[in-house]
């Protein structure tokens, strides 16, 4: 009865099912997966949301592209970061999600293929079938810091239309080098890749001080960069992203008329929040630098603790709000996260998650209030290193 576009039917995980049962009992949860900041006790301006009810959003003039304000905010947001973009190079989507799918019906035909990297967050697998293509991985490699196998690229399937890059990634934090892009944009301009870069970590350098950014600005070949409220802002209920198109003026021009027809077929962007995103933007820097200091403190926290459980290891993470840890390989990664919810009630993810290709790793959030990290992650640890 239903598209072959749709993931097979599967029965609920045993972690999702001991999970609802232990909140059925009114059992206390402390979630170390928790990527949501409207969740975290992050302090929010009163009246930020004030700017959506301006008179203007009663009217409906559509801009398939963006209301031109509301591109040339995110213009000079981008400023803040030494970047000078034309509002006319951006596009405004309802999501980072919708931004893949729109530049999935770009770039490939149906049964075609991107390259994703892995690890990284679970997504790409739902969003590709769903547009009715492939998504190929390319492995990060962890040499003291997460480097892409450029080797491997070169061998990817003769369908290949783009490569996708997290900067920094989800969950291992890493932000693509200089060098990287340099490597990734001769393979797209050998091979007639496009290069979609997620970025909508960008603006959360943990040990990276003066992180990569901006990639579709700076590969030389034709290129997305995509963001929006949901982190740079942490206001994923508003629903707002961007994509930023570069490379070559003639096919990034040539791109975003075909992104215009797609964006025009949807029209998905609401009229209030492109009214407010000026202030919305200006108002959400507090709310970032709140994010900021979180995770930075909850970083260092985990730090000074595993220095206590030498079978346990952070590994080095750039940038983001997440954080992997090596622990000993005594139990599975499932039993494991298992056992910990179950005994500790504590709720971290395991590294199969993320597609990891060897275990035992774990992956927590760094949002969690600053106290409760702390007691929740030394429990982690010492139950992981026994």
């Amino acid at each position: 009865m239903f598209s072959s576009r749709l993931p097979p039917q599967t029965e609920t995980n045993e972690l999702t099912r001991v999970l609802a049962g232990l909140r059925a009992a009114g059992t206390a949860i402390v979630d170390l997966t928790e990527s949501n900041p409207t969740r975290a006790g992050i302090p929010y301006p009163e009246g930020l949301l004030t700017s959506l009810g301006q008179p203007g959003a009663l009217e409906y003039e559509p801009h398939p592209l963006g209301l031109p304000s509301a591109r040339a905010a995110v213009a000079a947001d981008h400023r803040r970061r030494g970047v000078d973009v034309d509002p006319a190079q951006i596009a405004l989507t309802a999501s980072t999600s919708e931004a893949y799918s729109w530049l999935f019906k770009l770039l490939c035909n149906p049964g075609e293929c991107v390259l994703v990297p892995r690890p990284s967050y679970p997504l790409f697998e739902h969003l590709t079938r769903l547009e009715g293509i492939r998504a190929e991985p390319y492995d990060l490699e962890y040499h003291g810091r997460w480097e892409i196998d450029a080797g491997q690229l070169r061998t990817a399937p003769g369908d290949v239309k783009a490569i996708l890059v997290v900067s920094p990634n989800n969950p291992t934090g890493s932000y693509i080098s200089a060098v990287e892009l340099e490597q990734l944009s001769g393979v797209c301009r050998d091979r007639g890749w496009a290069l979609v870069a997620d970025e909508v970590f960008a603006d959360y350098p943990l040990d990276e001080s003066q992180p990569l950014t901006d990639i579709a600005t700076k590969s030389g070949v034709l290129s997305f960069t995509l963001a929006g409220l949901s982190k740079s802002v942490g206001l994923p209920q508003v629903k707002l992203g961007w994509i930023v198109a570069g490379g070559p003026p003639a096919q990034r021009d040539a791109a975003l008329a075909a992104l215009e027809l797609i964006a025009d077929s949807f029209l998905s962007v609401g009229t209030p929040v492109q009214l407010a995103l000026p202030e919305l933007l200006r108002q959400g820097a507090g709310i970032r630098t709140a994010i900021q200091v979180r995770t930075r403190d909850n970083l260092q926290a985990l730090r000074d603790a595993v220095r206590q459980f030498p079978a346990c290891d952070v590994l080095r993470v750039d940038g983001g709000w997440a954080a992997v840890i090596r622990v000993p390989a005594t139990r599975g990664e499932e039993r494991l996260v298992l056992d910990l919810l179950e005994r500790e009630h504590v709720l971290v993810h395991p590294g199969y998650f993320f597609d990891f290709r060897s275990e035992a790793f774990i992956v927590v959030s760094l949002l969690p209030d600053a106290a409760v990290f702390r007691d929740a992650i030394a429990r982690v640890l010492r139950f992981a290193d026994c």
